[in-house]
């Protein structure tokens, strides 16, 4: 594995070309949403993407708005092979949330119905996989197979935290979707956590002492 850290901010397919022409076939990208939350999953997604139909207007999921995001969704989903992991708030407690992302990464990875032989994964670090990879710091803004897997890793974990605003709609999780604002504070405040969310966060600890 290597990192790399380019001031190229404009997602572009030259880190998949470059191991295309070093003989890899099946190049996945591989992102995640959802580590900041005070409650609910990680979400990983792992996109291998057809060169020949890739969708226009990807991006790292944090420089689209919600509306674009969400347009996006459904055309990767159908022109690309698309592997999502998960990982709850009870995993996360358990091993913590950066080998709970890891955990989430090899998932997607082994959600992907053909395995890549070659993956380029967003940060400074990998998960623990034996298919080479590269690292690749603001991956998500650089490489557009690692914008598409950050375009369904976002989606999807909204997606699944609008279903427990609905089960459980005194914390508003539709509108900060798990992450640390001011209404969740509140919330958190009047009813305590429920069991989504991380107990092993500070604000949550500090509640339950």
């Amino acid at each position: 594995m290597s990192k790399v850290d380019s001031k190229n901010t404009s997602p572009d397919y030259v880190y998949e070309t470059k191991y295309l022409k070093q003989g890899f076939s099946l190049i996945a990208g591989v992102d995640e949403a959802g580590r900041g939350p005070w409650a609910g999953p990680v979400v990983a997604s792992a996109v291998i993407l057809d060169e020949t139909n890739i969708p226009s207007g990807l991006n790292d999921s944090k420089k689209l708005t919600k509306k674009k995001r969400e347009a996006l969704f459904e055309p990767i989903k159908a022109s690309c092979l698309v592997g999502v992991g998960i990982v709850d708030a009870a995993k996360i407690d358990e091993i913590n949330i950066l080998q709970a992302t890891m955990l989430a990464m090899e998932r997607a990875i082994n959600d992907l119905s053909d395995q890549p032989d070659f993956v380029l994964i967003d940060g400074n670090r990998s998960p623990n996989i034996k298919i080479p990879n590269e690292a690749i710091k603001k991956g998500d803004a650089k490489s557009l197979s690692i914008a598409a897997a950050s375009i369904i890793a976002k989606v999807t974990r909204d997606q699944i935290m609008q279903k427990y605003d609905a089960e459980f709609p005194q914390y508003c999780f539709a509108q900060h979707k798990g992450y640390g604002t001011a209404k969740h504070s509140l919330a958190l405040n009047q009813h305590g956590p429920c069991v989504i969310h991380r107990m092993s966060f500070a604000p949550i600890k500090k509640l339950l002492t």
